[in-house]
């Protein structure tokens, strides 16, 4: 009876113990956060080197042998890479300068041809397509200073840069990425602070000279000279076939002779 007892004990704490309400409940599993993921790092701003641009392209060698002469490349470079504006820059090309005599530039201090250098480009970067908005701006200072400055027309596509003694228009667009815009032009801008008149052209290359008379027809010396010459041929050869008549003879009267003998 008392075994019976004990087994049914046993049985009940067995039961009780293995209940949902006794059981030990483990610990809830901590929640994970889902961090957002991290941005990607910005691209490293791309720099262009003006002075490899311009030897290049064009060709603009005398407009950037006056940059590198007055260390006006150095500050077009910093504006390019070091300021959140960028730079807009009208290139001449060779023969825009060759067109002005070269007391044009020889003359110039160095301060006139660094201000003449810097009058060539805008403080900022510039599309093709903004040049219609920047147009009702005018005038619009320049690198030189405030009071260096242009006058833009747009026109149908049209762009032309106006100085005080030129006015040319943007030929192409030899690089145009932020922050570096760099536009062809055919004339050299010329501001009045610099020319107080409007410098003169480079005199227009001597024309060719033309072929002589005596190299197409002969000259009445030299027709004179051809007469004097075939008469002389005639003169000859006609002696030539005297002699030959006269050497057949005395071979026939030779001959006629040798039969009498």
């Amino acid at each position: 009876m008392e075994l019976k007892a004990r087994i049914f004990t046993v049985a009940m704490l067995a039961i009780v113990l293995s209940s949902p309400a006794t059981a030990q409940k483990s610990p809830p599993a901590p929640a994970t956060s889902v961090l957002p993921p991290a941005p990607a790092p910005a691209p490293a701003p791309h720099h262009v080197d003006l002075a490899d641009l311009f030897s290049v392209a064009g060709p603009f060698h005398t407009f950037l042998e006056y940059l590198q002469k007055t260390n006006v490349i150095e500050t077009f470079q910093n504006q390019a890479n070091n300021t959140k504006e960028g730079i807009t820059i009208f290139v001449p090309k060779d023969s825009a300068f060759a067109a002005l005599k070269k007391t044009t530039f020889a003359n110039l201090t160095q301060d006139q041809l660094k201000s003449l250098l810097l009058y060539h480009a805008l403080p900022k970067y510039y599309s093709l397509a903004e040049f219609n908005k920047l147009s009702t701006l005018n005038p619009v200072a320049t690198c030189a200073g405030s009071q260096y400055t242009l006058n833009l027309t747009y026109d149908m596509g049209t762009i032309q840069v106006k100085s005080m003694w030129s006015n040319p228009k943007i030929s192409s667009s030899v690089y145009s990425t932020r922050p570096v815009a760099v536009y062809e032009v055919n004339k050299v801008l010329l501001p009045m602070q610099i020319f107080k008149s409007n410098p003169p052209l480079a005199p227009a290359p001597a024309p060719a000279p033309d072929a002589k008379a005596s190299d197409v027809a002969p000259s009445p010396t030299s027709g004179k000279a051809a007469s004097a010459k075939a008469k002389a041929d005639e003169k000859n050869s006609s002696y030539q076939v005297g002699v030959s008549v006269l050497a057949y003879l005395a071979l026939a009267v030779s001959g006629g002779l040798m039969l009498f003998w």
